[in-house]
């Protein structure tokens, strides 16, 4: 398979590139958001890609949407791009009726932020999740207790994954309490304790259970695409401090040491760019009905780049942050956020030690 970019995906990636050459944003806004870099990314036509041509999008999907995460990731922007398009309007696409992606997506090219509860207390991306939905006639009756949650506050509905399915929860509805929770990058976050929500049934996705996997397999391919931008972002900050950066007269690049270091975070790079690429290109084969290739055949090459993303990149970035010494931990200097948004990613995916059980129980079950 050739991974390459095509016309239309290089032509996005440039277009990401200039918006964040031009971006004013401080990137150690406590906020987590850049409201001007959200709305000149909505002029530009970024937000529609994958909206459906029926309400003004380009109708394109999950290839071309992860090559504007992973430029979002490159330069370590605060917009709610990864919640709303690979939480979000992805898997709305993938599951939603006509009837329910014409009333949450049309307004998504325009900036409307979308959101996804991935996780439960000691559990990221439950299969199974414990949350409830009871169906009560024309209502189902949502409880339970998800963290974690991106952009909560602001989002337009939150897909939760219950144990009947991905219901569209409304943020602002009764019975719905938002707690916000300290993250490394000061993104916002949310605890989201849902406390017997009426749910209109029209606001359930189709495909019961199997709604909660596809949800899972997209949003952890759009992570992936979005680490694999926000490592290859910090190495090229890196490479380029060392070159530049002088001690005992020489270039900090010149010596072995360091070029040792730099060295082995680039091949990390390299490695999760493969294995997110890997992942988009199986999901989104996955989820067209004529590629034949089944959208579970996914999972093996995801709990692999999880696991990686949980484990490897953090050790990378340690490693990067240690090469800048002490600029590094200034939080008004770009490697700051890129640190703290790695960490704040391993955590999200459940961390090393639960992804390489997974990984594990898939090795011996071989």
């Amino acid at each position: 398979m050739d991974f390459s970019l095509d016309q239309t995906q290089e032509t996005v990636a440039e277009i990401v590139v200039g918006l964040l050459a031009r971006a004013a944003g401080d990137p150690a806004d406590p906020s987590g958001v850049d409201p001007e870099l959200w709305d000149a990314m909505a002029k530009a036509d970024l937000l529609s890609l994958a909206v459906p041509e029926r309400l003004g999008g380009a109708g394109l999907g999950l290839p071309e949407v992860a090559t504007v995460l992973t430029e979002i990731g490159r330069g370590a922007a605060p917009v709610p791009a990864l919640a709303t398009l690979g939480f979000g309007l992805l898997p709305v696409r993938a599951l939603g009726t006509a009837e329910q992606q014409d009333a949450l997506l049309g307004e998504v090219g325009a900036g409307r932020v979308l959101t996804a509860a991935l996780c439960e207390p000691g559990a990221a991306f439950p299969g199974s999740p414990a949350t409830t939905a009871v169906p009560d006639g024309g209502h189902v009756v949502v409880t339970g207790l998800k963290v974690a949650v991106p952009f909560a506050d602001t989002a337009h509905r939150i897909l939760v994954p219950t144990d009947r399915g991905v219901v569209l929860v409304d943020p602002n509805a009764d019975g719905v309490t938002l707690a916000r929770i300290s993250t490394s990058s000061h993104g916002p976050e949310f605890s989201v304790h849902l406390d017997g929500v009426q749910v209109p049934a029209a606001e359930v996705l189709p495909g019961g259970v199997d709604a909660v996997a596809t949800l899972n397999r997209i949003a952890l391919a759009s992570i992936g695409a979005y680490a694999d931008g926000l490592l290859a972002g910090a190495t090229a900050l890196t490479a380029e401090h060392l070159r530049t950066r002088e001690q005992f007269g020489k270039p900090l690049a010149t010596f072995q040491a360091v070029a040792q270091q730099i060295a082995d975070a680039y091949v990390t790079s390299r490695t999760l760019h493969v294995a997110a690429l890997a992942s988009v290109w199986r999901v989104a084969e996955g989820l067209d009905p004529d590629s034949g290739i089944a959208l579970d055949s996914a999972d093996a090459d995801l709990e692999v780049l999880s696991y990686w993303l949980a484990a490897e990149v953090p050790a990378a970035m340690r490693t990067l942050h240690h090469l800048h010494g002490g600029l590094g931990v200034d939080v008004t200097y770009p490697m700051h956020r890129y640190f703290s948004i790695a960490k704040d990613l391993a955590r999200l995916v459940g961390g090393a030690s639960s992804r390489l059980d997974l990984v594990g129980a898939r090795c011996s079950s071989i």
